[in-house]
C-alpha cells in the first residue's frame, strides 16, 4: 500500500512546489530587470537634463554639446552601454560610440517612438537567462517648454543581468530540492505512521486465519480511526475466540459425558443378549451401532482436544519419526497382507510438534491401510524442498473422484462407496487440525495409477516465537 500511496503524495507535493517555484522565478527575473531599468531611466534623465538646452542642429558644436558628448563617451567607456541623444528626425545630437544611430526597427526603434510621445520606457520585454545576448533598450524624452525636442536612448548589454537571474534561479531550485527532500521525508513518516496499524492488523488477521486465535493488535499508534478499528478488531477476535472455545468445550464435554451412558447402554445390551437366542441378528446390529457410536464419540473428543491443545514446536527429524510410525503400523499391514514401506532420506528435519505430527501420520496411515486391498502396497516417503519438508503417504486403493477430492477431510464426510468400511469420517479432520496447529498443511491428490496420495507439509524455518536452539526430537 505504501508503494501506491507514496507516489501520489510525492506527485502532489512536487506539483505544489512547481506551482510556487515558477511564479517565484518569474518574479525574481522581473525584479532584477526592473532594478536595471530604473537605473537606466535615472541615467537617461540625467542626460536629458543636460541635453534639453542643446537643441540646435547643424555642424557647429557648442560647449554644452561637447559636455554632453563627453558624458556619453565616459558612460560608454565605463559601463559599455551605448547611449545617444537624437533629434525628432533621428539625427544625432551626441552619441557614444561615434556614429551610432537608432536602427529602423527593433526594440530601440520602439523605445524611441514611445519617447517621442513623451513617455519614458517602463516595460521593456523581459530578458531571460537562456536568451543569446539580448539587449535592453531604455529611452527618455528631452522636454523643453512642454515639447519633446529630442530623445535620449541607451542600449545596454544584459550579461550581468542574466547572470544574476540565473544565480537567483539556482537558489530557488536549491530551495525547491531541499523542500522536496523534506516533503519526501515527511511523506515517508506520514505513510509509515498511517499504515503501521494497517500492517499490524494485517499480520494479526493472517495469524488468526492460520489458527493463532490469541493474536491481537496493539492499538498504540496511527490515526484515531485506525486505533478505534484496532480496538474493534480485538473485541471481535475475543468474541470469536470465546465462541470457538465454547464450541470446543461443548463438543469435548458432550463427548465425555455421553461415554458413560453409552457404556452403560452397551452393558445392558450385552445383558439382554444373554436372554436372547445365540446369533440373533437384531442384537448383533444393535451391538454394532453401539460400538460405532462409541468410536464417533472418541473421535469427537480427539478432534476437540486437537483443536484446543497448544503445540510444542521443535526441530524434529521427520525421517526418523516416519520410520518409527511405519515400524509401528507394519504388524497391522502384514495382518492385512499389505506391504508398508518407507522411502526417502534417512534424516530430514523440520519444525513441528512431534506428538501432533505422529498422531496425524497415524491417522493417514490408518486410513491408507483401511482402503488398500490385500497384495497392494502403501509407501511413506519423506523429502525436503526449499522452506518445507513433506511426508507423502501413497496407497493403491480405490482412490477418490475429483468431486470427492474437494470434500475429503471435511468433518463426518465419507464417500458413498465406503459406507461399509469402519470409521467415523473424522480421522482426516483430526489430522488436518493437528498439522495446521503447527503451521503445516495437508493436501490430497490422485495416486498413479490408482489410489490416494496424501501430502503432509511442515515448515523447515523456525517460527518467530520458537526458540532457535532446540535439539531434534
Amino acid at each position: 500500500m505504501r508503494t501506491r500511496l507514496l507516489p501520489l503524495l510525492i506527485i502532489l507535493m512536487a506539483g505544489v512546489l512547481l506551482a510556487l517555484g515558477f511564479p517565484l522565478a518569474g518574479s525574481l527575473a522581473a525584479a532584477h530587470q526592473q532594478t536595471v531599468v530604473v537605473d537606466r531611466i535615472d541615467d537617461t534623465a540625467r542626460f536629458a537634463a543636460i541635453a534639453q538646452y542643446v537643441t540646435e542642429s547643424g555642424p557647429g558644436i557648442d560647449e554644452r554639446r561637447a559636455t554632453l558628448q563627453g558624458e556619453l563617451a565616459r558612460y560608454h567607456g565605463v559601463y559599455g552601454i551605448r547611449a545617444g541623444v537624437y533629434y525628432r528626425d533621428g539625427t544625432a545630437m551626441a552619441a557614444a560610440p561615434d556614429g551610432w544611430v537608432v536602427p529602423e526597427e527593433g526594440e530601440l526603434r520602439r523605445a524611441f517612438g514611445e519617447a517621442l510621445l513623451g513617455r519614458r520606457s517602463h516595460d521593456p520585454p523581459q530578458v531571460w537567462s537562456w536568451q543569446s545576448d539580448p539587449r535592453l533598450a531604455v529611452a527618455s524624452p528631452v522636454v523643453r517648454d512642454g515639447d519633446v525636442v529630442a530623445v535620449v536612448v541607451t542600449d545596454s548589454p544584459t550579461g550581468q543581468l542574466r547572470s544574476r537571474i540565473l544565480h537567483g534561479w539556482l537558489l530557488i531550485a536549491a530551495g525547491e530540492c531541499a523542500a522536496m527532500l523534506l516533503a519526501v521525508g515527511a511523506a515517508f513518516r506520514l505513510t509509515g505512521w498511517v499504515l503501521k496499524p494497517v500492517r499490524i492488523l494485517d499480520a494479526a488477521t493472517h495469524d488468526i486465519a492460520t489458527g493463532r486465535l490469541t493474536a491481537r493488535v496493539a492499538a498504540s499508534g496511527g490515526p484515531p480511526e485506525l486505533r478505534r478499528l484496532a480496538r474493534s478488531f480485538n473485541e471481535m477476535a475475543d468474541h470469536v475466540e470465546e465462541v470457538l472455545e465454547q464450541q470446543r468445550a461443548f463438543v469435548a464435554d458432550a463427548s465425555h459425558q455421553l461415554r458413560n451412558p453409552l457404556a452403560a447402554l452397551l452393558l445392558r445390551i450385552e445383558l439382554l443378549a444373554l436372554e436372547l437366542p445365540e446369533g440373533n441378528e437384531e442384537i448383533a446390529s444393535v451391538r454394532t451401532e453401539g460400538k460405532r457410536l462409541a468410536r464417533v464419540l472418541d473421535d469427537l473428543l480427539d478432534l476437540a482436544l486437537a483443536e484446543h491443545a497448544s503445540v510444542d514446536l521443535r526441530l524434529t527429524d521427520i525421517g526418523l519419526l516416519a520410520a518409527e510410525r511405519v515400524a509401528a503400523w507394519r504388524p497391522l499391514a502384514e495382518e492385512k497382507d499389505v506391504r508398508l514401506t518407507a522411502c526417502g532420506p534417512a534424516a530430514v528435519t523440520a519444525w513441528a510438534d512431534p506428538v501432533a505430527l505422529s498422531s496425524a501420520l497415524d491417522a493417514v496411515i490408518d486410513n491408507a491401510l483401511k482402503f488398500t486391498p490385500p497384495g497392494e502396497e502403501v509407501t511413506v516417503g519423506v523429502a525436503a524442498s526449499g522452506d518445507a519438508s513433506t511426508i507423502v503417504v501413497a496407497d493403491h486403493g480405490p482412490g477418490l473422484t475429483d468431486e470427492e477430492l474437494d470434500r475429503v477431510g471435511d468433518r463426518f464426510w465419507r464417500s458413498g462407496r465406503h459406507q461399509n468400511v469402519k470409521g467415523s469420517g473424522l480421522g482426516l479432520s483430526i489430522c488436518r487440525s493437528l498439522i495446521a496447529a503447527g503451521g503445516g498443511s495437508i493436501a490430497f491428490a490422485h495416486n498413479d495409477p490408482c489410489g490416494l496420495r496424501v501430502t503432509l507439509t511442515v515448515p523447515r524455518t523456525a517460527p518467530e516465537e520458537a526458540a532457535p536452539a532446540l535439539p531434534p526430537a
